[in-house]
């Protein structure tokens, strides 16, 4: 095994276009759940490549977006967008925003309260918050695929899953503490299909998993997971599908 290099995840806006773009066009209902008006200025946290954010701003929102990944701000800059560096635990705004919406990122943040109290500081009393991220039971047979594979190869099985996945009743709970009030929330299963498979899922979300092994053992690292997989989420087509659950909430500001 190769020294452990780091969790961190890191992102390149053009290989996530083409392994990922799933995440913002499988989005349909937390944009319901926001409710977008034209004139509303609306934080995005976590904008990504600004697909999203782009789709927001055509129906007349007066959009900001921020992210903690400087390929992706450029990408929603080359769109024409107000697009930020910055993280979602320390947003740089006070009482701007008439709403916060944050589509499949919030998991990655793994210090959920420090966010929830910066987003509800970014929006005005009565603002909203509208999230969907992975919630309890997301992508468990592939964090368990991992983990057999780090016991399998002798790697580190924290590396496996960086994710913050919580409960409905523990999300609504560091809403509250921040100061909102929690008008819907819940966990919705979405078996999501992989346009690239399995392999380009991996190494779009979990690269740093396989970067601690080396050479032919990374390759068979890989190539086990894959295996272990294949029966719970590749059905008889040779379509591949991750399993994922989301958390879903919309939230307003006290």
């Amino acid at each position: 095994m190769a020294e452990r290099l780091t969790d961190e995840q890191t992102w390149n806006s053009e290989g996530y276009a083409q392994h990922a773009r799933f995440v913002s066009d499988l989005a349909g209902e937390i944009v319901v759940w926001l409710a977008p008006v034209r004139g509303e200025r609306i934080l995005d946290v976590g904008c990504g490549d600004g697909a999203l954010t782009e789709k927001l701003a055509a129906l007349g929102c007066d959009m900001v977006g921020v992210d903690p990944s400087q390929s992706f701000v450029d990408a929603s800059r080359a769109r024409g967008l107000d697009a930020r560096f910055g993280d979602a635990r320390n947003l740089p705004f006070d009482g701007e925003f008439d709403a916060v919406f944050s589509n499949a990122v919030l998991h990655w943040v793994r210090e959920p309260e420090p966010a929830a109290r910066s987003m509800r500081r970014a929006l005005k009393p009565g603002g909203r918050l509208a999230a969907e991220f992975g919630g309890h039971g997301n992508v468990a047979a592939i964090v368990t695929a991992l983990r057999a594979a780090a016991l399998l190869h002798g790697g580190d099985t924290e590396l496996a899953a960086p994710w913050f996945y919580p409960t409905p009743d523990e999300y609504a709970a560091i809403l509250r503490d921040a100061g909102f009030t929690v008008e819907r929330i819940g966990l919705y299963a979405r078996p999501t299909p992989l346009p690239t498979g399995i392999e380009g899922w991996l190494m779009t979300f979990r690269k740093p998993f396989f970067d601690q092994f080396e050479g032919a053992v990374r390759e068979k690292a890989l190539a086990d997971v894959v295996a272990l997989l294949r029966p719970a989420l590749c059905d008889t087509h040779g379509q591949w599908h991750a399993d994922y659950v989301r958390l879903r909430v919309l939230a307003r500001a006290v």
